[in-house]
């Protein structure tokens, strides 16, 4: 008797699909490149909290590395200190001056999806993000200045207040094709205003 197997099919996350059918062919029409490896894309997603004054505080500590597990579905890792500054105390190798965590593949476009979606828009008073926060390689810095707009995290989770840093790794040629990469997955920039 023969049995029967049910074949699961790996689902991808909605934007790595809009991407992968629909954005690659537009990218590469719109920025007028020769090659389809040319066209910009998301290598990664860096979220991470420096802990700073609180480095000795383990109670700051564990908000810090619940609140990434939940927003983030991983578990961060500490981070060391790279070298010694007196003025802030820290010495080189110091460990837990912060915690990161880093996004890859599915989880990467579902954490963006989430923030886009679901969390900038609970920011209070929000105008979109900074088209400034580019570097030259074309990658992105967002600052979140308070861990309350996930709706993963309850109130028991938020009584500790603290920024985030997410970082968004994009090969691209040069940064106006990032950002055209992060409007096309919907990332809400500020309007620029006309004088």
């Amino acid at each position: 008797m023969a049995t029967k197997t049910a074949s699961v099919e790996s689902v991808q996350p909605r934007l790595k699909q809009l991407y992968n059918e629909r954005l690659v062919v537009e990218l590469k029409d719109e920025l007028q490149l020769e090659n389809v490896n040319q066209v910009p894309r998301l290598d990664k997603i860096v979220v991470s909290v420096g802990i700073g004054k609180n480095k000795d505080d383990k109670r700051h500590h564990e908000v810090v590395v619940n609140t990434l597990r939940k927003i983030t579905g991983q578990q961060p890792v500490d981070r060391m200190a790279r070298k010694s500054i007196a003025s802030f105390k820290i010495r080189a190798g110091m460990n837990r001056v912060g915690v990161s965590v880093t996004l890859r593949g599915a989880r990467m476009y579902e954490f963006l999806d989430r923030l886009v979606n679901i969390s900038l828009p609970r920011v209070r008073d929000f105008h979109g993000i900074s088209t400034t926060a580019f570097d030259k390689g074309g990658n992105y810095n967002l600052g979140i200045v308070e861990q309350s707009i996930f709706p993963e995290l309850n109130f028991e989770d938020t009584q500790v207040a603290h920024g985030l840093q997410v970082t968004f790794a994009i090969s691209a040629q040069e940064p106006a094709h990032a950002r055209t990469l992060l409007e096309k997955f919907g990332m809400p920039f500020e309007k620029e205003e006309k004088r």
